[in-house]
C-alpha cells in the first residue's frame, strides 16, 4: 500500500469528511475520493461507506486508520534516527501559542534556537477554546495548551502530552483596593466584587465557577475578555478584579495593580505542548520542545511562589549562566505521552545562552526500538541502528 494513501485515510478518520481532508493536504475532493478507492482495492475490503453526502469509515477502514498512525510514527522515527545519526536537526517546525505563552517562553526559546544552522521555528498565536487546541496539532507541529488540573482528556486522543510548567493564577487588585493589603484572599472575600474575567469556554471562567461554588452564590461579572492585557488594563484602571496568571502579569507596575494569591480554590494552570505521536519523533521538533522545556523551568524557578516575590531573581535572570539545551537531564529528553501533566523540576533543566552558540542538543533516544530499514531496492542499503550501540550500515544485495 502507497504511504501516501494511508496518511489521507488517517486524515479522513481524524477530520470526518472528504472536503476537510481535501482543504488540509491541498487537494480536491474528487482527488481524495479517488486515491481513497485505489487504496480500498489495495486492501481488498472495503474501507468507506456513503452516509448521506459523506463518506464514514468501515469497521476495516478504522483499523488500518490506526494502523496507518503507527507507519506515520515509524516513518518520522526512522529519520529522527537518521537525523540523530548525523547529529544535525533541520528543516521547518511550526507551532502555535496562545498569547501569554507566547509572550513567557517564545522570545528566549527562539534566541536559543538562532544557534542552531538549519532549524526554522515558525510561531503563530491563536486564542481558542481548550476544547479546540488538539484539533490545531493536525496544522501545527507544536501546539501550545494550557489546561487546569485534571479537566483535560488530551492524551486520550492519541496526542503526546509535554508538560511545561505549571503557573499560579492570582486575584488581580486595583493597587488602593480594600482587599490589598490581605496576604491572601479567599472565595468568600471576592465573591462579591466586581469581576472583569473571561468568555465562557475558556479555562479562567472555570475557576470563577470554582469560586461561586465555595462561595454559595454567584459573582457579578462586569466586562469580559479574550486578551488579559485588557483585563489587566481595566483591573489597573479600577473597574474591578480579575484572574490574571502570576508570572506575566508579575511586572505590572505595583502602584496600579497588586497580586494576590487564592486560597479554597485550585489555581494552578498546566502549560503543556501537544504533539502528534509521529511529529514528536522529528529530530528538529524533539529540538524545539527541549528548548521549550528549559525555558519554562528557568522562568519558573526566576520567579518566587508569592506574588510578593514576582519579579526574577538576579542570579535566576541572566541568560548568559545558562547552560546548553545539551547538558539538560537526560531522564526528560524526549516528547511524554503522559496526560496528567505535570511542574518540571527548575533544577534539572536549563536554558541554553543567547550569547554563544549552542550545538546540536543531544537528545536520548533509549526508549525507541532499533529499526532495520530498506532505503532503496536494488541493492536495497539497511540502515541498522541499535541504540545500544554505534549506528552501523550495513548493505546486502537482492
Amino acid at each position: 500500500m502507497d504511504v501516501r494513501r494511508l496518511d489521507l485515510l488517517r486524515e479522513l478518520s481524524e477530520r470526518g469528511s472528504v472536503t476537510a481532508v481535501a482543504a488540509a493536504t491541498h487537494r480536491t475532493p474528487s482527488a481524495v475520493s479517488q486515491q481513497l478507492k485505489v487504496l480500498e482495492r489495495e486492501a481488498g475490503v472495503p474501507l468507506t461507506a456513503k452516509s448521506g453526502r459523506g463518506l464514514v469509515l468501515t469497521s476495516a477502514g478504522l483499523a488500518l486508520a490506526r494502523s496507518a498512525a503507527d507507519v506515520a510514527v515509524a516513518r518520522e522515527r526512522a529519520g529522527a534516527l537518521w537525523d540523530e545519526f548525523r547529529n544535525h536537526p533541520s528543516g521547518n517546525v511550526s507551532l502555535a501559542t496562545f498569547p501569554t505563552a507566547g509572550q513567557m517562553l517564545l522570545p528566549g526559546a527562539l534566541t536559543d534556537l538562532s544557534g542552531i544552522p538549519g532549524l526554522v521555528l515558525t510561531c503563530t498565536d491563536m486564542d481558542v477554546e481548550t476544547g479546540d487546541l488538539p484539533d490545531l496539532t493536525g496544522e501545527f507541529d507544536i501546539v501550545l495548551a494550557h489546561t487546569l488540573t485534571g479537566r483535560s482528556s488530551w492524551g486520550g486522543r492519541g496526542l503526546r502530552v509535554v508538560p511545561l510548567m505549571v503557573e499560579p493564577l492570582d486575584i488581580g487588585l486595583p493597587a488602593g483596593h480594600r482587599l490589598a493589603g490581605r496576604s491572601y484572599l479567599t472565595p468568600a472575600d471576592v465573591v462579591d466584587e466586581t469581576w472583569i474575567s473571561v468568555p465562557d469556554g475558556m479555562p479562567f471562567e472555570r475557576i470563577l465557577h470554582d469560586i461561586e461554588e465555595a462561595a454559595g452564590h454567584r459573582t457579578r461579572v462586569f466586562q469580559r475578555f479574550s486578551d488579559l492585557r485588557v483585563v489587566e488594563a481595566f483591573v489597573a484602571a479600577g473597574m474591578g478584579i480579575g484572574l490574571v496568571p502570576r508570572f506575566t502579569s508579575g511586572d505590572i507596575d505595583p502602584s496600579r495593580m497588586v497580586l494576590k494569591p487564592l486560597r479554597g480554590v485550585d489555581t494552578d494552570r498546566h502549560i503543556v505542548a501537544l504533539l502528534r505521536p509521529d511529529v514528536a519523533e522529528r529530530l528538529a521538533v524533539r529540538t524545539v520542545v527541549e528548548v521549550l522545556r528549559a525555558q519554562a523551568a528557568r522562568i519558573q524557578s526566576a520567579y518566587g511562589s508569592s506574588p510578593s516575590s514576582s519579579s526574577p531573581s538576579s542570579s535566576s535572570s541572566s541568560p548568559s549562566s545558562s547552560s546548553s539545551p545539551s547538558s539538560s537531564s537526560p531522564s526528560s529528553p524526549s516528547p511524554s505521552s503522559s496526560s496528567s501533566p505535570s511542574s518540571p523540576s527548575p533544577s534539572s533543566s536549563s536554558s541554553p545562552s543567547p550569547s554563544s552558540s549552542p550545538s546540536s542538543p543531544s537528545l536520548p533516544l533509549s526508549s525507541l526500538p532499533s529499526l532495520s530499514l530498506p532505503l532503496s531496492s536494488s541493492p536495497s542499503l539497511s540502515l541498522s541502528l541499535p541504540l545500544s550501540s554505534s549506528p552501523s550500515l550495513s548493505s546486502s544485495s537482492s
